[in-house]
C-alpha cells in the first residue's frame, strides 16, 4: 500500500511580498465596497425581493471603483498614519 502525498502547504501557493500592497487593496475594496453597496441599496430601496440582485449589480461598479480608490489614496494615508501614531 503506497503512502499518499502530502498537500503542498499554502506557504508554497503565496503571492511574493512586493504584491503586499495591491492584495491589502483588493481586500479592503472587496469587502468595504459590499458592505458599503448593501447599506446604501438597503436603506435607497429598502429589503425587497430584488435585494441582493441589486447590490451586486451595483457592487460590479463599486468594487473596481474602490480598488482604485484604496491604490491611489494609500500613500497619503500611511503618512496621516504616521503623523498621528508613535513609531
Amino acid at each position: 500500500m503506497t503512502t499518499p502525498q502530502p498537500l503542498p502547504t499554502p506557504t508554497h501557493r503565496k503571492l511574493p511580498r512586493r504584491f503586499t500592497p495591491y492584495v491589502f487593496a483588493f481586500y479592503m475594496a472587496a469587502i468595504m465596497a459590499f458592505l458599503m453597496c448593501a447599506a446604501i441599496v438597503g436603506v435607497q430601496a429598502g429589503v425587497s425581493p430584488g435585494y441582493w440582485a441589486s447590490v451586486f449589480k451595483v457592487y460590479a461598479l463599486a468594487m473596481p471603483v474602490a480598488f482604485c480608490c484604496v491604490i491611489v489614496v494609500r500613500p497619503l494615508v500611511m503618512r496621516l498614519v504616521a503623523l498621528t501614531v508613535h513609531a
